[in-house]
């Protein structure tokens, strides 16, 4: 399932083709990219702007903001992997994390967790996160991508087993585990050519806000009056 280009790379049928090879209408392209130090501000705002319910969900437990502040500051970026998805005003509308288990040389495993703004639902956004985290995962050499989410978070479960995923319920937890084939050019390949699309959509969103914010600066100055937007 994963060991494709991503699939917006694929052309759609000929005409003329059978009924089994119909054309379909090519998914969207999401922009998912690697986050780094400069976006942990970033990652705090979405973490907080998820209400009681959606934090439950995400941690275990209905996390306050001085908690979420310590869960972000204490991200190793140079450990994990960390993935985002913005928007075109530049809100971080989904994040994933991917973490590590310690190196036992053996079975090198790790954890996935992601959050989903409400008004971004619906757009298959965990799952996208699930398959880039999957692919990164292999290409670093995990072989084991592991769930721990609540077994009331029938969206999680469903993303984790429509990929193949075995899970053993304990009470109000589920743990679920992934086991990941090895790497290969072409998983390589399709990360590489994902990230620099990513990287490139994020820069034309800076440059298109950047604009936006210029037009409304002198908007403000030819109007006389201070409507310009804030720019982080």
């Amino acid at each position: 399932m994963f060991d494709i280009l991503p699939r917006y790379f694929y052309p759609a049928a000929s005409p003329g083709a059978g009924p089994a090879s119909a054309p379909r209408k090519p998914e969207v392209m999401v922009p998912i990219r690697s986050l780094g130090e400069n976006h942990r501000a970033r990652i705090a705002r979405h973490l907080k702007a998820l209400d009681a319910h959606d934090r439950y969900y995400r941690f275990g437990f209905a996390a306050n903001d001085e908690q979420i502040d310590r869960y972000v500051n204490g991200l190793n970026f140079e450990r994990d992997e960390i993935f985002g998805i913005y928007n075109r005003n530049l809100v971080l509308i989904a994040v994933a994390h991917l973490a590590y288990a310690p190196d036992d040389g053996a079975n090198p495993g790790a954890e996935f967790g992601v959050s989903v703004l409400a008004q971004a639902r619906g757009r298959h956004y965990g799952s996208r996160l699930f398959e880039r985290a999957v692919m990164h995962a292999r290409n670093v050499g995990v072989r084991k991508l592991y769930v721990h989410v609540l077994s009331e978070n029938a969206a999680m479960l469903a993303i984790a087993r429509h990929a193949g995923a075995t899970f053993v319920r304990a009470g109000a937890e589920t743990e679920g585990y992934l086991v990941l084939p090895p790497a290969t050019f072409n998983s390589h390949l399709t990360e590489l050519v994902e990230e620099q699309l990513a990287q490139a959509n994020y820069q034309v969103k800076v440059q298109a806000r950047q604009f936006r914010n210029t037009l409304s600066n002198l908007q403000s100055a030819w109007l006389g009056t201070d409507v310009g937007e804030k720019s982080d």
